[in-house]
This record gives structure tokens, C-alpha cells and sequence, in this order.
């Protein structure tokens, strides 16, 4: 693959853990592949606190510029959000373009978006990211002019008040254009209300096999076959959020939905543009959280998607571990311990128990009902066939014999045709 920039990454060890420093500087470096950008040499440093002024310290910093005396590099991309301040004092020093992590996940968002949606949000969370940074080139910007009223200041100076108030607002119209889309979003997710719609949500790190578990459960379910999400062994494959209709027979349904990844340090600025795709997540009755089981810091991993979905609210919703990737793994699949399950998505194997735990947690709340339907009321008997899972069906003097596993509320609604004490969990 041709790599169109080679660039130096720079990262700091706060934790004084060389195992975090040396995955986020791996993850730093698949990132700026993603942006076809080579990585030539890595600099870390352990500090107690990042550098205000330029990131890393005096002494990095100068090994920092011998660095780059040695090689050609086109830009240094640093493991962390840097404010505006640290990008103008480190390409002041420098004299090299400096870019940060969040500009990498953003770019790569951008490129991956193809709804409307999910191009807004991005869009979006761009520009709130630039708008505290128009600093200007050095060259380009005029001498900031002293006094007050606008005659007495430097071109520069008006040139960035006049940046600044188009993208304030752009970033109204995106706004405003956005939620017009919430609100169709909202209309939909109270018809899954309406509907008495259970809601699973897979939810999990990125390219940890989301997408493929999805496909991988509708195969299972022959009739959305042809309704597949799309899935790719990259970063971000899936921005958009969607949702299908899994029918696992016996008359129960659930919708599983699919939506973007996570990833360490995901910038505060995307979580709020997506902040209405996240809200899929945390009105899930169930969340289906997939983790790269082959990957060595799944562990870690695991931990940051919990500490996120934490962040944005989500704390007592069920979850069920999904393992996938075991065939990667030196680990027997497919195997079902408690609510951790271990799959291989890819092959199509371990799905099917999948689907049998994800039944035992949206379904636990039904009851197991007998009832004497009198013949003229044939219609319940019906309702109870398509909506319901109809256990024994008897034709007896007195009327229809039923026994039933249904919905609290439906035992409660035709609870005059229950026979005594016939309810049960």
C-alpha cells in the first residue's frame, strides 16, 4: 500500500506502565495507517503530567529535533488531544506539522461516513474540534494590532473573527439539520415502545467482530439474509447505526442493533455528535458486548468500553460477553459460561448458542399460563398463535385448552381464562 506521509508519533506514559504505553502507541500507529501515514520512529516519555506548553518534556523535546535531523518526515502525531497552544508552540520549535490522535480518529470517521447522518455528526464534531484552534499559519497571518475598534487591528486578527463566526455558524445549520433527524429517530424508537419491541444492542471496541456477528446472526435467520450490514476487517468500518428484526421462532422477536466502535481516548467531541446514535444503546433492553478474544489487550479493551459506556449513562442495562475470534485463540469454542460466550462470528460457529442466551435474557420476564378459551372467543385463541408460544392446544367440553409462554401483560389481559394458580415464571 502506498503511504502518501511518513511521520515520527510521540506519546506520554502517565501510569508508569510500559504495557499501556506500548498498546496505545501501537493502536497510534494503526491509526495513522488508516490515514496513509508511515510510521518511521515513536518517542515516549514517563511524566507525571503532560507537558503544558509542549507535550513532552525539554530533554524529549531535543531528542525530539536531533530526531528529525536524521530522517525525512512530513508530520509528527502525538498520542494525545493537544490543546492549541501546545500545536503552535511545537511546530513553532519544530518547524514540522503536528497533528494529534483526535485528528486521526477524525479523519478516518470522515472518510468512513456515508449516511447523511453520520456525515453531519462527523462534520460536526470537526468543526467543534478546529474552532478553539484557528491559530493561523505564521505566515500567513498579519501582526495582531493593538487599541480597540476594528481599523486599529492586524489583518490576521480579522481574518480569524471572520473564520471563527462561519463556522459558529455552520455549526447551527449542522445542528439544526441534525436534529431533524433525532427527532425522526426518536419517532421511530417510540414505536418500538409502542410495539412492546425488545431492543439488543451489540456494543464493543472496534474491528472487534461487531458487524460480523450481526451478518452472523441473520444468517441464522434466513429471511434477513439479504440484509447484511457491512463488515471489513478495519477501523471503523461501521459508523451507522442498524437495525434488523431477528425472529428466532416460537414467536419471539428482538432487534439488534449495530453502531460505531470504540477506541481508547475517543474524542469528546464525537461522542457528542453522536450522541443520538449512542442513545440506541442506552435504551437497549440487553447489550451484546463483542470482544476480539485473539487480540492480547482484549482485556484492556473490554475496560474501556465499560468505563464509555459508563460515561454516557449506561450502568444497570444486562450485558452478555461475547468472546469472538476464538478460533484465534488457544481456547475451546463454542463454549457458554454464565453470560460469557465464546464464538468464532467469521466461521458461523458458537452463533446459534448465541441466540439461545440472548432468548434466556429478553424473554425471562414471560409466564407460563393455562387457559380455557370458550369456542366463541376463536380471535384469542388466534392472538395467543401469533404472538405467543402456544405449548399444548386441547379441545375440551367446556372450550379451548391452552397452555402458553407469553408476555406478563397478555397473561394479565386474558387473565379470566387462566385456570387457578396456572401462572407461572
Amino acid at each position: 500500500m502506498f503511504m502518501r506521509k511518513k511521520a515520527l508519533l510521540v506519546g506520554i506514559n502517565i501510569k508508569s506502565n510500559q504495557e499501556d504505553i506500548a498498546y496505545s502507541m501501537e493502536e497510534l500507529e494503526n491509526l495513522a495507517a488508516a490515514c496513509g501515514i508511515k510510521s518511521v520512529g515513536q518517542l515516549t516519555q514517563k511524566l507525571e503530567r503532560v507537558n503544558q506548553s509542549h507535550y513532552v518534556g525539554t530533554g524529549k523535546l531535543q531528542e525530539l529535533e536531533s530526531m528529525l535531523l536524521e530522517q525525512e518526515v512530513d508530520v509528527i502525531i502525538f498520542d494525545d488531544e493537544l490543546s492549541p497552544m501546545q500545536i503552535r508552540n511545537l511546530e513553532s520549535r519544530l518547524d514540522c506539522e503536528v497533528i494529534d490522535r483526535t485528528t486521526l480518529i477524525l479523519d478516518i470517521f470522515a472518510e468512513r461516513a456515508k449516511t447523511r447522518e453520520s456525515q453531519l455528526q462527523v462534520e460536526l464534531a470537526k468543526l467543534r474540534y478546529k474552532l478553539p484552534r484557528l491559530i493561523g499559519s505564521r505566515e500567513s497571518l498579519g501582526r495582531q494590532g493593538g487599541g480597540s475598534g476594528l481599523k486599529n487591528r492586524g489583518a490576521g486578527e480579522t481574518k480569524l473573527e471572520l473564520d471563527r463566526r462561519k463556522i459558529e455558524e455552520k455549526i447551527t445549520k449542522l445542528n439544526n439539520e441534525l436534529e431533524k433527524i433525532v427527532k425522526q429517530r426518536n419517532i421511530q424508537r417510540k414505536k418500538r415502545v409502542k410495539n412492546e419491541s425488545k431492543v439488543v444492542s451489540l456494543v464493543g471496541y472496534t474491528n472487534a467482530g461487531k458487524s460480523t456477528t450481526m451478518n452472523a446472526v441473520l444468517e441464522e435467520n434466513m429471511n434477513e439474509a439479504d440484509k447484511k450490514v457491512f463488515e471489513k476487517n478495519m477501523l471503523f468500518a461501521t459508523l451507522e447505526t442498524s437495525v434488523r428484526r431477528i425472529n428466532t421462532g416460537h414467536n419471539k422477536e428482538f432487534l439488534l442493533t449495530d453502531t460505531v466502535g470504540f477506541i481508547n481516548k475517543l474524542p469528546h467531541h464525537l461522542v457528542k455528535a453522536f450522541r443520538s446514535t449512542l442513545e440506541e444503546v442506552t435504551e437497549a433492553d440487553l447489550l451484546v458486548h463483542v470482544i476480539d478474544y485473539s487480540n492480547p489487550n482484549h482485556e484492556q479493551q473490554k475496560t474501556l468500553t465499560n468505563e464509555i459506556l459508563n460515561e454516557i449513562g449506561i450502568e444497570n442495562t444486562p450485558v452478555i460477553y461475547v468472546y469472538n475470534k476464538a478460533d484465534l485463540a488457544p481456547r475451546a469454542y463454542p463454549a457458554v459460561e454464565g453470560n460469557n460466550v465464546y464464538l468464532s462470528a467469521s466461521n458461523r460457529i458458537g452463533i446459534n448458542e448465541l441466540i439461545e442466551v440472548i432468548v434466556k435474557h429478553v424473554f425471562q420476564d414471560d409466564v407460563t399460563s393455562e387457559l380455557l378459551i370458550p369456542y366463541t372467543e376463536g380471535q384469542i385463541v388466534s392472538y395467543f398463535n401469533n404472538n405467543a408460544q402456544v405449548l399444548l392446544e386441547e379441545y375440551e367440553e367446556e372450550g379451548i385448552r391452552l397452555i402458553v409462554e407469553c408476555k406478563v401483560e397478555d397473561a394479565e389481559k386474558f387473565k379470566h381464562y387462566l385456570k387457578e394458580n396456572s401462572v407461572k415464571k
